[in-house]
């Protein structure tokens, strides 16, 4: 069932893991939704990138269970943080160093209707498999791109308020 709806005129988009245990509710449109194509996102998802979904951590509103929280290794080196269900083990989000606990990448293929939210930009376009074609129109890099140059103003207010908000909870 495709849970999609808007209350108050904001856009809320429902997913979760595969056997049901974990559900979330996102609000609001993502702030970007970036297809990874690093052989690291490759291997941890067994196929060829990743795509997440970058929403602000009280975005993201747990309906059922809460996930597990895995630390893994990177290729940065700096590791990730990804909620993974307790039940079926399936990735739901991240949290990425660089972001910190502030942002959320969700992985959109755990969205009800992962068809709203496609790819803005592919990154470690450099790494992707010589198969894959992107679009000829597609924003694509060869790793990862400057911020302050693809992200729309509103888009680094809205990680700066997070970040923010955040850090007020500590």
């Amino acid at each position: 069932m495709k849970r999609i709806f808007e209350i108050q005129g904001v856009k809320l988009m429902e997913g979760g893991c595969a056997c049901g245990h974990v559900r979330y509710r996102l609000t609001g449109r993502p702030m970007i939704v970036n297809a990874c194509h690093c052989t690291w996102c490759q291997r941890e998802t067994g196929t060829v990138h990743a795509l997440n979904a970058v929403y602000e951590f009280d975005r993201v509103e747990h309906l059922k269970a809460e996930p597990e929280i895995v630390d893994t290794p990177s290729a940065s080196g700096k590791g990730q943080r990804i909620a993974r269900c307790p039940l079926c083990k399936v990735a739901v989000w991240s949290n990425y160093p660089g972001a910190g606990p502030a942002l959320r990448f969700v992985r959109v293929g755990t969205m009800d209707d992962p068809g709203q939210c496609p790819p803005d930009a592919h990154i470690f376009t450099s790494t992707k498999q010589p198969w894959v074609t992107l679009p000829a129109d597609a924003k694509a890099y060869p790793e990862f791109y400057d911020i302050s140059k693809v992200w729309p103003a509103e888009v680094r207010e809205r990680g700066r308020a997070a970040r923010e908000r955040i850090a007020q909870k500590k």
